[in-house]
């Protein structure tokens, strides 16, 4: 599988294809740790760097050309995300609308988001305290391995592996969750950190509390499939409102209900009250 760093120039020569340097060295956690786990995190340049996740505000997605391992560029607003072949993009829906989306390939399923984080660095290291006691307190093993960008939280479960990514940039912090059963986790590892590698974040100038995520803006087409989810939901809604009210049958139509069957059982048989007499 092609790694980085990447041609940047379309009319560039591509570089040459190296792997990730991340060793799979990991530290298991059978309780929360008490204070950061300390795993090398590699200098990242999301500015100058020739491997991303790149700072969109910045660089211009238009200067790279990642057509040998994308079908596309899912545009997001907040992330512009190059698609791995064969993908397809979910939309999760909650009780009020969109809640998450999804990249969905052949190993399993990769969530993006990207959060506001301040200025100086540090939120991913918090933010692994907090996933692994999440992990923990969800039954699950936590594991933290060395990844390219530095620590990446593991968790096992006895149906499957999330794993999650997390890198930062000028006052944004991006995360990948990965999800997959446990024979296909270390690819959709590798796929997930070929995606992030090329993922493009623009945090723009308007205020965002840091920790929170930035906002997405769904695809036109993206939109109009979520419109017609939400209009299955609400007419699904209608007719279960509808069944509930309509009033249960009394004895008597019940009654009435029986004698009328009954009356076309008989005429069906020739039997009805309208005979000759001979």
């Amino acid at each position: 599988m092609a790694l980085w760093p990447f041609g940047k120039k379309k009319d560039d020569q591509p570089a040459e294809a190296s792997p990730a340097s991340a060793e799979s060295q990991s530290t298991y956690s059978d309780a929360p740790p008490e204070v950061p786990v300390e795993f090398d995190t590699p200098h990242h340049d999301p500015v100058h760097g020739d491997t991303g996740p790149f700072d969109g505000d910045t660089v211009d997605i238009a200067d790279f050309d990642f057509s040998d391992f994308s079908q596309g560029v899912l545009d997001l607003g907040s992330m512009k995300i190059a698609l791995p072949r064969d993908s397809q993009v979910q939309v999760e829906m909650g009780e009020q609308g969109p809640k998450m989306v999804h990249i969905v390939t052949k190993f399993g399923r990769i969530t993006p988001v990207a959060f506001a984080a301040p200025s100086s660095a540090g939120q991913w290291a918090e933010s692994t305290e907090q996933i692994t006691q999440g992990m923990i307190g969800d039954g699950l093993t936590a594991d933290v391995e060395q990844g390219p960008w530095g620590a990446e939280i593991v968790g096992q479960g006895e149906h499957g592996i999330i794993r999650v990514i997390g890198v930062e940039g000028p006052r944004w912090m991006l995360r990948m969750t990965t999800t997959a059963p446990h024979d296909k986790a270390e690819d959709l590892r590798d796929l997930a950190r070929e995606i992030t590698a090329r993922t493009f974040v623009y945090r723009g100038q308007d205020p965002v509390l840091a920790g929170n995520s930035l906002p997405v803006v769904l695809p036109q087409q993206l939109v109009a499939q979520v419109q017609q989810a939400m209009e299955q939901r609400a007419q699904d809604a209608r007719r279960a409102q509808e069944q509930q009210a309509q009033p249960a049958p009394s004895p008597e139509d019940e009654q009435s209900i029986e004698d009328t069957s009954q009356a076309l059982r008989d005429l069906a048989d020739g039997s009805g009250t309208g005979t000759t007499d001979k």
